[in-house]
């Protein structure tokens, strides 16, 4: 029994809990990569998908070339940065698609950001409503 059951006594019902969401977390991230990946030879070697209402949010880390890393090496970090801001606003459509056909939902605001120390870049997306707890949303 989990502490907040034995404070209220009350242990929730098998078809009240949230059904797993973890696979469409997943192909999103993969999805994200997927872009990096195509667009770089080489995709963040870390990434983790968020959804919380209407917004999804998809966090990457340690995504720089080896070229990019001389550069930041090299003081030259905002010049990587802005290509990279530059990147992700080349390819804004094609993640919009993607997001959009795993969630059957429509995308209708875009935000992205980029940092090259430490390497994390984040993709945001703001649905058409909020979800539920599968990723899935019902008109009213």
């Amino acid at each position: 029994m989990s502490p907040a059951e034995e404070v209220s006594g009350i242990r929730p019902q098998p078809d009240s809990l949230p059904e797993p969401r973890g696979q469409l977390l997943a192909e999103i991230s993969d999805a994200i990569v997927g872009i990096y990946h195509e667009g770089y030879g080489r995709g963040p070697t870390g990434a983790k998908t968020y959804v919380m209402d209407d917004l999804v949010l998809c966090v990457l880390r340690d995504g720089l070339t080896p070229a990019e890393r001389t550069l930041r090496d090299q003081g030259q970090g905002e010049f990587v940065r802005n290509m990279r801001v530059k990147f992700q606003d080349a390819v804004e459509d094609r993640m919009r698609g993607r997001v959009e056909k795993l969630t059957g939902r429509s995308v209708v605001a875009f935000l992205s950001q980029a940092t090259v120390d430490p390497e994390v870049m984040i993709e945001v997306f703001f649905l058409d409503g909020a979800t539920g707890s599968d990723g899935s949303h019902e008109s009213p």
